[in-house]
């Protein structure tokens, strides 16, 4: 089966094809069924972030040359593809609805099934598939997300959150606020490094239970920021190392309570080096194995939109929608999604 998955909660457009198989070997490491993976990500202006309709206006003008480049790579045809699913939410509503457009009109001309993928849940799948995993403790980190999770009858439960921003957002405050355009993860992590004495300000440490809190730390940083005085290097190096502290003792929290051996984390953030580094020390201790969701499926993309939305449409045919139906949910939770191929 040939499925195409649409990608446009936030700045990046992607549409990707995949060949599933259900009877296939689910311990497949490789991408290999993955057959095409093209995106575009809209670039903000410097010192701005994420504006939701200039970010659907950039959807639309490269979603056909987009989806055309993914079919050219795929090497198939519109109309041999299977299934289309795209991503519902949760996300940016101008920014949803683009791709949602795109693919109730692929559905209707073509007459193709389409099934509806909750974006979240898509960064979990993907990571799963890709790393081998079987039911790992799960840490989701993104602009859009922070949220430690397991699955437990048929659903991910949210084993804590953040209770105010995301990781990815308190970096992309911050590097605004230093003039840089979002997303500005890499930036930050880039600074970080530059730090020659690894002085670290003494910042908010804020956890509560296995919630998290981020708002403090950033309004901190802001503060130090503005004292020329202070060196950004510096503040970067205590910024990461005081949020990733945080993050690292809920999931060792997290790790002790349920003696989880297997440890996941997906979405953007994932792609930190520093916080990889400090996740595998907390799961060595803790007799678990960490994975990481690779490099190239780290951020937003149309392939965990492919393979999930695969899942769900080989477990339930029912789960279909019509082509005039394909609405979107901004804040479509990901532990409300019932998950029946597990």
């Amino acid at each position: 089966m040939l499925c195409l998955g649409i990608e446009s909660t936030a700045h990046t457009f992607g549409c990707s094809v995949i060949e599933y198989n259900k009877d296939s070997s689910y311990s497949e490491l490789k991408d290999s069924f993955i057959l095409s993976e093209t995106r575009d990500i809209y670039q903000a202006s410097a010192g701005w972030g994420i504006h939701p309709r200039d970010a659907s206006k950039h959807h639309s003008q490269v979603a056909a040359y987009i989806l055309n480049k993914c079919l050219q790579e795929a090497r198939v045809d519109i109309k041999n593809i299977d299934l289309i699913s795209y991503s519902a939410g949760p996300g940016l509503g101008p920014c949803l609805r683009v791709g949602a457009v795109v693919s109730r009109s692929l559905a209707s001309f073509y007459n193709k099934p389409l099934v509806p993928v909750n974006h979240a849940v898509g960064h979990l799948e993907l990571g799963i598939k890709l790393t081998n995993s079987d039911n790992p403790l799960t840490l989701l980190v993104s602009g859009g997300h922070t949220m430690l999770l397991v699955f437990h009858r048929n659903r991910w439960r949210i084993f804590g959150e953040t209770l105010d921003i995301t990781l990815g957002q308190l970096f992309d405050q911050v590097g605004r606020k230093m003039g840089f355009a979002s997303p500005c993860g890499n930036k930050i992590e880039e600074l970080s490094n530059l730090s020659k004495t690894n002085y670290l300000h003494p910042l908010p440490y804020i956890i509560k239970g296995n919630d998290v809190s981020f708002s403090g730390l950033l309004s901190s940083v802001k503060s130090l920021i503005d004292d020329k005085s202070n060196s950004i290097y510096d503040i970067c190096f205590s910024l990461q190392e005081t949020a990733f502290a945080i993050i690292v003792e809920a999931v060792e929290r997290a790790l002790a309570f349920t003696g989880n051996k297997e440890f996941l984390i997906v979405g953007g953030v994932s792609a930190n080096k520093r916080l990889s580094e400090m996740l595998n020390l907390a799961c060595i201790s803790h007799g678990s194995d960490f994975n990481s969701c690779p490099l190239r499926y780290c951020g937003d993309n149309g392939a965990q939109i492919a393979w999930t939305g695969s899942q769900i449409y080989s477990s339930d045919k029912s789960s279909c929608i019509m082509p005039e139906n394909a609405t979107i949910n901004q804040s479509w939770r990901l532990d409300s999604v019932h998950i029946p191929w597990r």
